[in-house]
């Protein structure tokens, strides 16, 4: 009984030196409770919902409640006339012969399963400049499209359409397109708009420019009674002024501000910005070092703001002779892979024979190393946090958040299964918290 009683008293002790602690520090603390909310607040991360590998698109004429499925049947066509088999697959993209057999089968899967992740209806690009009325009725007869796959279940699991400018020349055009699409898809599903459905803005220029979108949304959300940022805006980022605003700061916190809450996600658009940027027709391309450096800005600017960033196109398509479709191919594929390689995890696919080589270098990007990340996230967990080597790699917590990250990458876009992610050691529970430290403290306190 002593022992328990001097032992209560030492806790006691602590507790009141605790408190005096506290009360001399408390003007510094709290500042840093305000600083620390804020920081949260600012960076709040990845939702942790699924990210689409890829956005298709095309002219939103053209769209067809079962577009998705056609777009497979091309692409499964395109895979079958060009590389018949695993091993003439493999040799075309330079896939590693002991990842063959399982990429190529989780190619087919995919594309007889779910070809297209999302797509865009494109009022843009690739759908040009029409007569008003001509554009008011594909706005209207697009969204009974949308409608029809919403409700046969045809429709991918994201989708969305993208606007024109908001120019001074096209931002009325932009913004009565907007109304009419979504009042008629409204109306047509009794007052729903799909999953994943979202609004993309081009040719950014300016903070109003995504101000006057969100403002619309208000505007269609209360008169069609739709819930609070039921519309959600995606910003494609292909001007130099979104990557640098005219003071020499950030443009792209800006723009995501301008969006007031309903921002997800920001596209680089390849083409226009290397454009703009003055390089000539024959170096546009995805690898160009221009491009790296705004997509490098793009990711310091928005690092744990939760605004997912995706990647542009190749625009060498895949069709003709079977030389021009493995070299398209084998373009797309390193294209794709150098995205990955620098932290872009989706892009845009502009053919459907691209979606053949966008599925393999997902899949063989992750599948790649799986089983030397898997044996090192294993024994670092194993060891609680301790530092550890395995071979010549050395890992420390920094790298255990990047490891667990490659786990949660790989099962978000389906290279990897859950329980390929489970070899690992971790419970489906330590993959939902997203976190290494949170794991690492659950091993603790067993």
């Amino acid at each position: 009984m002593a022992r328990k009683s001097l032992k209560n008293n030492h806790l006691s002790r602590q507790i009141a030196a605790a408190g005096r602690a506290a009360t001399r520090f408390s003007p510094s603390v709290r500042l840093l409770g305000t600083a620390n909310r804020k920081i949260a607040a600012l960076y709040p991360g990845d939702s942790g919902d699924r990210q689409p590998v890829h956005t298709v698109y095309g002219g939103a004429q053209l769209f067809r409640a079962d577009t998705a499925q056609k777009l497979g049947s091309i692409a499964r066509a395109a895979l079958t006339e060009h590389a018949p088999d695993a091993q003439s697959f493999a040799r075309v993209l330079g896939i590693d012969a002991s990842l063959a057999e399982g990429v190529y089968a989780r190619v087919q899967d995919k594309l007889t399963r779910e070809p297209v992740e999302d797509f865009r209806l494109d009022f843009e690009d690739g759908y040009g400049n029409r007569p008003d009325a001509e554009e008011d009725g594909h706005a209207e007869s697009a969204a009974a499209q949308v409608a029809a796959g919403l409700a046969a279940g045809t429709l991918p699991p994201f989708i969305g359409i993208r606007i024109k400018p908001l120019s001074k020349e096209m931002h009325a055009r932009s913004l009565r397109t907007l109304d009419l699409f979504v009042t008629a898809l409204v109306r047509a599903t009794g007052r729903q708009v799909p999953p994943g459905f979202v609004i993309t803005i081009p040719k950014l220029m300016a903070p109003a420019h995504v101000e006057a979108v969100a403002r619309s949304c208000d505007d269609l959300e209360r008169r069609l009674r739709l819930s609070r940022s039921s519309l959600r805006l995606e910003l494609m980022i292909e001007t130099p002024q979104s990557i640098l605003a005219a003071d020499g700061t950030s443009a792209l916190k800006q723009l995501v501000a301008a969006g007031r809450g309903r921002v997800t996600a920001a596209h680089f658009g390849t083409y226009d910005y290397t454009a703009l940027a003055g390089i000539t027709a024959a170096w546009q391309h995805m690898r160009h070092p221009v491009c790296d450096f705004a997509k490098h800005m793009m990711q310091v600017s928005l690092a744990q703001t939760g605004v997912r960033l995706s990647d542009g196109a190749t625009n060498v398509l895949p069709i003709g002779s079977r030389d021009a479709v493995h070299h398209a191919w084998k373009q797309h594929f390193d294209d794709v892979t150098h995205s990955l390689v620098h932290g872009f995890y989706q892009g845009w696919d502009l053919h459907p024979a691209q979606l053949p080589t966008r599925y393999a270098a997902v899949f063989s990007f992750f599948l790649a190393s799986r089983q030397a990340a898997t044996a090192r996230l294993k024994n670092f967990v194993e060891r609680a946090a301790q530092a550890t080597l395995v071979g010549d790699v050395f890992d420390d917590a920094a790298t255990g958040q990047g490891l667990l990250n490659y786990f949660l990458r790989g099962v978000n876009s389906g290279a990897l299964t859950i329980d390929e992610a489970r070899e690992t050691g971790l419970s489906l529970e330590d993959f939902q918290s997203r976190s290494f430290v949170k794991i690492l403290e659950s091993r603790r306190r067993r």
